[in-house]
C-alpha cells in the first residue's frame, strides 16, 4: 500500500496539487464555479450598457446621470477589491464569493424593477460592490485551485468576460424581437439577478474552501480533507513541524499588511501587475468610445443592427481571450503584455492618422487590431499575474489591488477620455491615448518578473508575510520565513 503523504505547511498542499497534470473531476467543478462569478461581473457591466440607450429614452436621464450610472461599478470596484482580498485573507475564499452574489442578485433586482433614477443608481451601488469584491476573491481562488502545468487557464477569464456581454447582447437582441419596448433594459438587467441567483445556490452547494488558504491559517486537518474531496489526494496532516506551530500562533493577516506588497521581492511584481492591469484598463476606453461609431458606421443606426455590430467585435475579444492562454504559455506573461502593449500602441497611432479618411474596410480592421493585442495580451494579463505572484498569505490582498488600480483606470477612462475626446477630437485623443500602451509596453520590458518563468512559487520557497507582531525585531518582508527556516530565494511562481 502506497505511503499517504504528509502535508506540514502551505508548500507540501502548493506541491501536491502542481503534481497534477491537469484539473479534473471535482476540481473541475469547482473551477468552473469560481469562473462563473467572473462571467456574472462582465454580463452585469454588459447588462447597463445593451439598455442603456432605451433607459435614457424611457426615463429621460441627463449626460451628467448616464455618466453616473455608468461609472458607479467601476468606482465602487476601487474600494471593494481590496476590502474582498482582506476578505478572503480573513475568513477565506468562498464566503466572499457567497456575499457577492446576494448583492448581485439585490442590485439587479432592484435596478430591473426601479421607476426613478436614484433606484437604478442604487441598485448598481451593489452590483459594483459585487463587482469588487467577486473580482479579487475569484481569480485568488482559481490561482490556488489550478496545478501550475495549467495555470495558463487562468487567462481564460478575458474570454469569458467578452463571452458573458456577447450573450447579453444576444440576449437583448431576444427582448428586442419580443417587442418589450423601452423595457428592454428591465429584462437585461433582470437576467443578470437570474444568473446570480443560479450562481448562488451552484457555489454554496459545491465549492470547496482552498486548501492552501486553510493551510495558510494552520487548518491542516481541515486542509488534507478537501485537499480530498477537490481533487482526490489522500494525504494526512503533521502539526508537529515548527512551521505548523508557527503558523498557528500567528495573527491573521490584516490590510495594515499590505504594505508588504510594496516592499522587497513583492514590490516589482505589484508595479509589473498594477502597471499592465490600469494601462488596460486606460486603454479599453479608446475603442470603449469608439466602438459605437464603427458599429453604426458599418451596421446601421438602428438598434438591432448596432448591437449585432457590437457582438462582432466583441466576438473578436472572444478569440483574442482564448489566444492570451497560448501566448502566455509560450511567451509568459510578461512579454505576452508587452507584445499586447505594442499592438495597441500601434493600433491607436493608425487610428489616429487616418481615422475620418480611412475606407470603411480599414476603418473596421483597426479596431480589431486593437481588441486582438488588447485581449490576448494586457487585457488578460493583469489580474492573472497577480494571482501568481504572491504568496497565499497576501495573495487576495495582491489580487484586491491591483484590481483596485485596473478599477481606477476604467473610472478615469469613463471620464477622462471623454472630455479630452470633445476638446481635440477623436483622432487626436487616440494619438494621445497611445502614450498609455507605450508606457505599459516598457515596464514589461524593464522588470523581469513572470510568474510563468520560474522554478517553484514562494510558497514552497518559504516566502510569508511576517509583520512584527509575527516576530519582533524583524523587518516585514516577503522573504521573511515564518518557520525559522531558511528556504531558496523568493523568485518564483505562486499560484
Amino acid at each position: 500500500m502506497a505511503q499517504r503523504p504528509s502535508v506540514k505547511g502551505v508548500a507540501d498542499i502548493v506541491a501536491l496539487i502542481d503534481g497534477l497534470r491537469r484539473v479534473t473531476g471535482r476540481a473541475r467543478i469547482t473551477w468552473y464555479l469560481a469562473f462563473g462569478g467572473l462571467f456574472l461581473d462582465a454580463y452585469a457591466n454588459a447588462a447597463l450598457s445593451a439598455g442603456l440607450g432605451p433607459m435614457t429614452d424611457q426615463m429621460k436621464l441627463t449626460s451628467t446621470q448616464i455618466s453616473v450610472l455608468t461609472a458607479t461599478a467601476p468606482f465602487l470596484a476601487i474600494i471593494f477589491n481590496p476590502v474582498g482580498g482582506w476578505l478572503a485573507t480573513r475568513i477565506g475564499r468562498v464566503p466572499p464569493l457567497l456575499i457577492a452574489k446576494v448583492f448581485a442578485v439585490a442590485g439587479a433586482l432592484l435596478a430591473a424593477f426601479s421607476g426613478d433614477f436614484t433606484t437604478v443608481w442604487l441598485g448598481r451601488v451593489l452590483v459594483g460592490i459585487a463587482y469588487g469584491v467577486d473580482f479579487a476573491v475569484a481569480m485568488a481562488l482559481l490561482a490556488e485551485y489550478t496545478p501550475k502545468a495549467s495555470s495558463g487557464r487562468l487567462n481564460l477569464w478575458q474570454a469569458v468576460w467578452y463571452c458573458a456581454t456577447t450573450g447579453n447582447l444576444l440576449l437583448a437582441l431576444g427582448f428586442f424581437h419580443l417587442d418589450v419596448g423601452q423595457d428592454i433594459w428591465r429584462w437585461s438587467l433582470g437576467s443578470a439577478g437570474v444568473i446570480a441567483l443560479l450562481l448562488l445556490v451552484l457555489q454554496w452547494l459545491f465549492l470547496v474552501e482552498s486548501p492552501t488558504w486553510l493551510a495558510s491559517k494552520g487548518r491542516l486537518e481541515d486542509a488534507v480533507r478537501n485537499l480530498k474531496k477537490i481533487y482526490g489526494i489522500d494525504a494526512v496532516a503533521d502539526s508537529s513541524g515548527a512551521e505548523a506551530k508557527a503558523v498557528a500562533a500567528a495573527p491573521a493577516v490584516g490590510m495594515k499588511d499590505a504594505g508588504v506588497l510594496f516592499k522587497g521581492e513583492y514590490l516589482p511584481r505589484t508595479l509589473l501587475s498594477s502597471v499592465i492591469s490600469l494601462g488596460q484598463g486606460l486603454q479599453y476606453f479608446a475603442v470603449g468610445w469608439y466602438l459605437p461609431l464603427i458599429s453604426l458606421t458599418i451596421f446601421g443606426d438602428s438598434f438591432e443592427k448596432a448591437t449585432i455590430g457590437s457582438m462582432v467585435f466583441n466576438a473578436v475579444g472572444i478569440v483574442g481571450g482564448l489566444a492570451s492562454a497560448l501566448f502566455g504559455r509560450k511567451l509568459g506573461l510578461r512579454m505576452s503584455s508587452a507584445w499586447g502593449f505594442g499592438g495597441v500602441f500601434v493600433a491607436l497611432v493608425l487610428m489616429g492618422l487616418t481615422f475620418g479618411k480611412a475606407p470603411i474596410v480599414v476603418a473596421f480592421c483597426l479596431p480589431v487590431l486593437f481588441i486582438l493585442c488588447h485581449s490576448a495580451g494586457p487585457g488578460a494579463n493583469g489580474k492573472s499575474i497577480a494571482a501568481l505572484s504572491y504568496s497565499s498569505d497576501v495573495r487576495a490582498l495582491g489580487t484586491g489591488v491591483t484590481g483596485m488600480v485596473g478599477s481606477f483606470g476604467s473610472v478615469v477612462g469613463l471620464y477622462v477620455f471623454p472630455q479630452i475626446k470633445e476638446a481635440l477630437g477623436l483622432g487626436d485623443t487616440f494619438l494621445v491615448l497611445s502614450v498609455v500602451p507605450l508606457l505599459g509596453m516598457i515596464v514589461c520590458l524593464l522588470i523581469k518578473w513572470d510568474p510563468t518563468r520560474t522554478g517553484t512559487s514562494p510558497d514552497e520557497a518559504g516566502e510569508a508575510v511576517v509583520t512584527e507582531q509575527h516576530s519582533p525585531g524583524s523587518s516585514p518582508g516577503p522573504s521573511a520565513d515564518p518557520a525559522g527556516t531558511s528556504g531558496p530565494s523568493p523568485t518564483a511562481r505562486t499560484r
